[in-house]
């Protein structure tokens, strides 16, 4: 009994998350309320507060769970990737998020709200300052990768690794942007492999992995 109340919360929870990507993808993330999100999962608001304690925690939970196995892969490494070369790993991670964005619904909704259904001021600036942290740490994968791939090369690179990861960042982060913002309109893969190869080689580097 006591497992089956478990999976009962489970399965709840996971319907609530359901509701509340639903809503905010619609409505916005100021604009709906914690009421939308039981109406949409057809359960009450003392089952969301059951579960989620504010909207802040809800929309936590809704982002992570898109947003960690996305994390986990990169920041864990994908299988193999020790045997691969520092670019190697550049291009498979930046590779890895197109394909997820793209092939995955849950995934590309999370983020179309995070990118342009919130307003990050009250409560939610908490929500920005985490993406910011992630943000962060994926630069630092990239400068880890650029500054170990550097030292191969026999002449002195252009731009320091960290301003390189940073560059690379905001390349590949605006043409999401405009991928999500267009509907999808273009090939997020086969663009993104295009521009991401077309800079590593202009910091002297062979960027023919891609996949």
């Amino acid at each position: 009994m006591a497992r089956r109340t478990k999976e009962d919360a489970g399965a709840t929870r996971e319907r609530l998350l359901d509701a509340a990507e639903q809503v905010f993808y619609v409505r916005g993330v100021s604009g709906a309320s914690l009421a939308d999100v039981a109406n949409r999962a057809g359960l009450t608001r003392g089952a969301v507060y059951w579960h989620f304690k504010d909207k802040l925690d809800l929309f936590d939970a809704m982002m992570q769970r898109a947003t960690l196995p996305i994390e986990q892969v990169l920041e864990g490494g994908q299988q193999g990737s020790e045997s691969q070369s520092p670019v190697g790993r550049i291009v498979r991670r930046l590779a890895f998020i197109a394909h997820a964005v793209s092939t995955d619904e849950r995934v590309r909704r999370v983020f179309e709200i995070v990118m342009f259904k919130i307003e990050h001021v009250g409560e939610m600036v908490a929500v920005q300052q985490r993406w910011v942290l992630g943000v962060d740490r994926f630069i630092s994968l990239l400068e880890q990768d650029l500054a170990m791939a550097y030292e191969e090369l026999d002449a002195v690179p252009a731009l320091s690794a960290g301003l390189a990861a940073k560059g690379l960042q905001v390349l590949f982060d605006g043409l999401l942007h405009a991928w999500l913002l267009r509907q999808g309109s273009f090939s997020l893969e086969d663009e993104g492999r295009q521009l991401v190869q077309f800079y590593l080689r202009g910091l002297g580097l062979a960027a023919d992995v891609w996949s």
